[in-house]
C-alpha cells in the first residue's frame, strides 16, 4: 500500500457509506441466506448465557439473533454509522460500541466467546486482528469465524490491487486462515461450508475439504484459544 494511504479511515468511509445497503441485505442473510446456519452452529459449541462480542457488527441484526439465543451480545464496528444504525434499532438491550479489530476496546480475557463473520478480510493485518481476537477471549474460549470462500462476489473488492491500487479488502482463502490460526495459537474444532449456488450435495460428496472449501461462498470455523 502506498505511504500516504490510510486504510482505517479508508475502511471507515467505506462502512459509512454502506448503511443503508447492508441494512437491507443483513436480516435475509441471517434468516434465509448464507449466515442462516450460524447461530445454531455457535449454540452447538458455546454455553447459552456465555458473553459474546460481535466482531464486525454491522447493523447488529447478528447481535440481536445471538441475544435472542440467550447470550450476552457487545456487538463493535469500525463504523460509527454502523453502530449509530445498529442502536437505534436494537439498543434497548443490546451493547454496541465503535471499534477498529486491529485493536479492541476491551480488556484481556474478557469474553467467553466471540462472533467474527466476513471481517477478518476486511483489515489490513490479518494475522495481527487474529491475534486482537485471541487477546480479548479468555482461555479456552471459542471463536466462531466465517471466511469468504473464492466464489464470493465480495471478493471483486481486492480486485483492484492487480492494477496497483490500494484495496481494504484482503484475500485469504478458507484454507490460509485454516493454516494461520493453527500457526498461531488456536485448534480448529469445527467448521462448514456455504456453497455457491448450482453446486449440489452430490456434487461434493466424498471430496477432500480443500476442494470442498473451493467451491464455497462462505465457510464457517469455531476455533478456540489454547
Amino acid at each position: 500500500m502506498s505511504e500516504s494511504f490510510n486504510w482505517h479511515e479508508a475502511a471507515t468511509k467505506k462502512w459509512d457509506q454502506n448503511v443503508s445497503f447492508w441494512s437491507e441485505k443483513s436480516r435475509s442473510m441471517w434468516s434465509q441466506g448464507s449466515r442462516a446456519g450460524i447461530i445454531p452452529f455457535i449454540k452447538h459449541y458455546i454455553p447459552e448465557g456465555s458473553q459474546i462480542a460481535d466482531i464486525g457488527c454491522g447493523d447488529g441484526y447478528g447481535a440481536y439473533l445471538l441475544s435472542e439465543a440467550g447470550y450476552h451480545v457487545t456487538g463493535v464496528d469500525i463504523s460509527p454509522k454502523m453502530i449509530e444504525h445498529a442502536k437505534r434499532m436494537n439498543g434497548e438491550r443490546l451493547n454496541f460500541t465503535q471499534g477498529d479489530l486491529a485493536d479492541l476496546p476491551f480488556a484481556e480475557d474478557t469474553y467467553d466467546g466471540l462472533m467474527a463473520i466476513n471481517s477478518l478480510e476486511w483489515t489490513e493485518d490479518p494475522k495481527g486482528a487474529l491475534e486482537e481476537l485471541r487477546r480479548v477471549l479468555k482461555p479456552g474460549g471459542r471463536l466462531c469465524i466465517a471466511i469468504l470462500g473464492p466464489t464470493a462476489g465480495p471478493r471483486q473488492n481486492s480486485y483492484r490491487r492487480l492494477y496497483g491500487e490500494d484495496v481494504i479488502c484482503n484475500t485469504m482463502m478458507p484454507w490460509e486462515f485454516e493454516q494461520l490460526a493453527g500457526e498461531n495459537g488456536w485448534k480448529i474444532v469445527d467448521g462448514y461450508g456455504v456453497f455457491k449456488e448450482g453446486v449440489s450435495e452430490e456434487d461434493i460428496e466424498g471430496l477432500p475439504k480443500p476442494l470442498k472449501q473451493a467451491l464455497t461462498f462462505l465457510w464457517v470455523f469455531i476455533v478456540e484459544k489454547q
